[in-house]
């Protein structure tokens, strides 16, 4: 049955049991786990925002607030994002970033430098700089998209495969470049080629707040279209599912998602692929009615319980995504030589 020609249908609301994946796990009921996870991270919401304040509590609150706000656009968009490319691609280990959009963002950011040297960085900052460098990331992707799904041949592992060959690619021409900059212009460049949370303007939040809003609201009223495609192209498809057009919708809300937080905060490899492990795990279910919401608590828990911890016992306020980074590193590596393959 082709794509145009298939019936619309209403996709299964118990993908589970569909796709023969194991049931919920035994203990709290769904419902329970999603409120009890939501009450750990207003605990740590009001922990960050109230406790250890010095000075001007004013002044600490508008600037906590502030960095509030950017963790909840970069936890959204890296679990909404990652848990959509997970389920489009049928692999868990996969995240956005192997589309190369951390290659891209580092690549602009390292020419600007090079060509104009590194007050150009501090000059440029402002709204349209970070439309600019989304609009960016977004068009490689969809230039990416429209060039692979346009032929014959092309599909989602011939893109994937090419996202990684060109993300290599501008990694090593960002490379190339950093060797030719002087100590003082890379030692700029350096503190813009890491995950961020604290130097977002406030100004920024409205924007990115809003592309969320509209792409959470897409993502959601898809959530059973998801679960469609979980059980496969051909099964989606005698579903009513037209396979290419969601598969493209999907790919990129996540290409905005990622584009917009890599933008605003920098670039984060790890983060998504552990909050969307941890939101499966505690789900336990594949029902994106639940891991979506799930996904995001779990990673606004991490980034604000992880900031307030980072700030308050070890002094190092700077160094949150740096250590996620890290963690999330050695967890991809171990899940991967237990699981033997992509």
């Amino acid at each position: 049955m082709s794509e145009t020609s298939a019936p619309r249908a209403v996709a299964p609301r118990n993908p589970d049991a569909a796709a023969g994946a194991l049931p919920p796990r035994k203990g709290l009921p769904v419902a329970l786990r999603l409120v009890v996870t939501a009450g750990l991270v207003a605990v740590a919401v009001f922990c960050f925002l109230f406790l250890f304040v010095e000075g001007s509590f004013a002044f600490a609150f508008e600037r906590r607030l502030t960095v509030l706000g950017t963790m909840v656009i970069v936890a959204f968009c890296h679990a909404v994002g990652t848990v959509v490319f997970q389920t489009i691609t049928h692999n868990r280990l996969l995240t956005p970033s192997i589309m190369g959009f951390d290659a891209v963002y580092i690549l602009m950011q390292t020419l600007m430098v090079a060509v104009f040297g590194g007050g150009v960085l501090a000059v440029t900052d402002g709204m349209p700089k970070l439309v600019t460098q989304t609009l960016l990331m977004v068009g490689f992707t969809m230039l990416l998209f429209r060039w692979l799904f346009s032929g014959r041949n092309g599909n989602l592992h011939v893109l994937l495969l090419v996202g990684v060959v060109l993300g290599l690619a501008f990694r090593s021409l960002s490379d190339f470049l950093q060797r030719l900059l002087s100590p003082s212009e890379y030692d700029v460049l350096s503190t813009r080629l890491f995950g961020r949370l604290s130097s977002a303007e406030p100004s920024y939040l409205a924007l990115a707040g809003t592309v969320c809003l509209i792409v959470g609201a897409v993502v959601w009223h898809r959530r059973y279209r998801l679960d469609a495609l979980l059980l496969g192209r051909e099964t989606a498809t005698n579903l009513g599912i037209a396979h290419k057009r969601e598969l493209t919708v999907m790919l990129l809300a996540v290409a905005l998602l990622i584009a917009m937080s890599t933008a605003l905060a920098g670039p984060m490899t790890f983060f998504g692929f552990v909050t969307a492990m941890l939101a499966y795990q505690m789900a336990g279910t594949h029902r994106h009615v639940v891991v979506l919401p799930m996904a995001f608590l779990i990673g606004l828990l991490t980034l604000v319980g992880g900031q307030f911890v980072m700030e308050h016992v070890f002094y190092a306020s700077g160094m949150l995504t740096v250590v996620i980074e890290f963690l999330g590193g050695a967890v991809f590596l171990v899940h991967l030589l237990r699981k033997g393959s992509l």
